[in-house]
This record gives C-alpha cells, sequence and structure tokens, in this order.
C-alpha cells in the first residue's frame, strides 16, 4: 500500500487452466487491460473477472475512496487487439511478448488496437524466438545468481 495513489500498471499473468493471457491493471483508474493471444473475450472466464473486480474493490476501499451504488463496479475492461497466436500452445510467450512490448514502451496506457510501434496480426517465428531466447537467458541468469548467493 505505499505510494497507494501513485498511478502503476501492473502486470498479471493469468493461467485460465491450460491457457495464459495478460492482464495489465491500473489501480487507480480502475482499469483493466485484457490481452489475449487467442481472441477470447473475457466473459469467457467469468471467475478470473470476479477476482480482479473484488481485488480491486478491495484496494478502493484501502485507499478509503467513495463511490455510489451506481459507481461501485466502475471497473473498466479493455479488450485490447493484440497479436493473435496460430497455434494452441504458444499462449505463454504471447503473454511474455504483451508484457515486453508494455514495458519497453514505459507506458501506463494500452491502446485497444495495441501499440503502433509492435502492431501486427501475428508475431513471426523470429519474434515468438526471441522472447524465447530472452527467457532462457533470464532464466540462465537466475540461476547463476542463486548459485552465487548459495555460495
Amino acid at each position: 500500500m505505499d505510494n497507494k495513489d501513485a498511478e502503476k500498471l501492473f502486470f498479471i499473468p493469468f493461467n485460465t487452466g491450460g491457457h495464459w493471457l495478460l492482464l495489465a491493471i491500473n489501480p487507480i483508474r480502475e482499469i483493466v487491460y485484457y490481452l489475449d493471444s487467442l481472441g477470447n473475450d473475457w466473459t469467457t472466464y467469468p471467475d478470473m473477472k470476479v477476482l480482479i473486480d473484488t481485488v480491486l474493490q478491495a484496494f478502493r476501499a484501502q485507499r478509503d475512496i467513495q463511490t455510489s451504488r451506481r459507481g461501485a463496479n466502475s471497473i473498466t475492461w479493455i479488450k485490447v487487439a493484440c497479436p493473435q497466436q496460430r497455434n494452441q500452445i504458444d499462449c505463454g510467450y504471447f503473454m511474455l511478448r504483451f508484457m515486453r512490448d508494455t514495458l519497453a514502451l514505459g507506458r501506463l496506457m494500452i491502446s485497444t488496437d495495441y501499440f503502433e510501434e509492435f502492431k501486427c496480426a501475428f508475431y513471426t517465428k523470429d519474434q515468438v524466438d526471441e522472447i524465447k531466447e530472452e527467457w532462457c537467458q533470464f532464466m540462465i541468469e537466475l540461476n547463476v545468481l542463486f548459485i552465487n548467493l548459495c555460495n
């Protein structure tokens, strides 16, 4: 709750039980950006929506923000037209790529039609391989760091 009034974007990789998608949440504006490489709507996963809405309402209560009954459910969900996967196995890499693209631009808002700098209907094999390589390198460095901490 430190800096609870500072505007930030929180990333929540979410696994629906067989599929990874990304939620980017701005709790101050009460906006949830929904990025799904299969193109499903968030209504496909009602338990996820209830969970995230509940978390944001609890955050609102911690900030002592009063809302009318009408405004109590004023959380805005935005489906982002992000690149779509062409198979049933790359969803995790797409989710990581969405997070990376957002962080690379350093923005607190995501356009409904994704970022102009990274806009495409599908990621190429090279773009997916790039995030796979970055993830592998990160894990290798993390392991080295972990080994050094243990010695």
